[in-house]
């Protein structure tokens, strides 16, 4: 297990973890290696690692190491 820091939080990923892993657990939702829902819906999520946001098609090749952080934001709709 890799335990990693997702928006404050311990969080034990399988080995080896990628960010899709670190968003599939957060969201609950299972992800493809491209980082889309795999039921096809909408997703609305934002992912920094370290501080620097990772785009989404770098989402698959950017592997995780214990202690990394992570800000998993989701987008909301309303004011």
């Amino acid at each position: 297990m890799t335990t990693v820091r997702i928006n404050d939080r311990d969080v034990d990923l399988p080995e080896p973890a990628t960010v899709v892993d670190a968003v599939a657990h957060t969201t609950g939702r299972e992800l493809t290696a491209a980082g889309v829902p795999a039921d096809g819906g909408r997703l609305g999520v934002a992912v920094a690692l370290e501080g620097e946001v990772v785009p989404r098609s770098r989402w698959a090749a950017t592997e995780l190491v214990a202690g990394h952080q992570l800000e998993i934001v989701t987008a909301v709709q309303g004011g």
